[in-house]
C-alpha cells in the first residue's frame, strides 16, 4: 500500500471519555502511556497537567502542585514528571500531561495538526515526510488526529498552515502513543 501509512494503534483504540467542569460536553482524548514517554523529558521539571475546555477543546495547563492554572512562562508553576503523573492519576479530573518547552532545555516540538484520519488511522503522506526528515520521538496528539515530534534543537516559535514549531513558552499535551515509521 504505497504512499499510505497508519498510526499504531488506531486513534479510536483505548480512547477515554472525560468530563470537564468548565464545559458540559464529553470530550475524547487518548489516555497517556507514561511508559513510552522518553526519560530525557521525564527527567526535566517542566511538567503540567491539563484540562480539555470548550468545543475544540482548548488544552488549559494547571500546576500539579497547586491545582491553579499554570503558565508556560513561569517555571514555578511547573512540576516534576512524578508530581504531574500523580496529579493526573488522583487529581481534579485532569485530561492529561503536558511538557513545557523553555529556553533552558534543548528541546523543540513540532505539532502537525489534522494529518491523521480519525476513522482509518492513516497518516497523510506530507506529514510522514516531516516525521521521516526529523527521525525523532513521534507520537499521536491527544485528539488522535495530529502528530507531535520532539527534537533537540532551538529556533523561533512559528506556525504555517497545519504545522507549528515551538522551542519555548508553549506546552505539548503528550500521550506516549508512539507513531512507528
Amino acid at each position: 500500500m504505497r504512499g499510505r501509512f497508519r498510526a499504531a494503534p488506531l486513534p479510536t483504540e483505548g480512547v477515554v471519555a472525560l468530563y470537564t467542569k468548565e464545559h458540559s460536553a464529553i470530550k475524547e482524548v487518548l489516555p497517556v502511556r507514561v511508559e513510552c514517554i522518553p526519560e530525557e523529558l521525564k527527567n526535566r521539571p517542566q511538567w503540567v497537567v491539563w484540562k480539555a475546555v470548550g468545543e475544540r477543546p482548548e488544552k488549559v495547563p494547571y500546576s500539579a502542585k497547586s491545582g491553579w492554572k499554570a503558565s508556560t512562562t513561569d517555571l514555578l508553576s511547573w512540576s516534576s514528571f512524578e508530581e504531574a503523573h500523580e496529579a493526573l492519576r488522583f487529581g481534579r479530573q485532569y485530561s492529561g500531561l503536558g511538557f513545557v518547552f523553555s529556553s533552558g532545555d534543548p528541546f523543540a516540538g513540532i505539532d502537525i495538526d489534522g494529518c491523521v484520519d480519525p476513522r482509518t488511522g492513516e497518516v497523510a503522506v506530507w506529514a510522514m515526510e516531516i516525521v521521516r526528515y526529523f527521525d525523532s520521538y513521534t507520537e499521536l496528539s491527544a485528539s488522535g488526529t495530529g502528530i507531535h515530534v520532539i527534537v533537540k534543537g532551538d529556533g523561533p516559535n512559528r506556525r504555517k498552515d497545519n504545522v507549528e514549531v515551538y522551542s519555548s513558552k508553549r506546552f505539548f499535551a503528550l500521550t506516549g502513543h508512539l507513531l512507528e515509521v
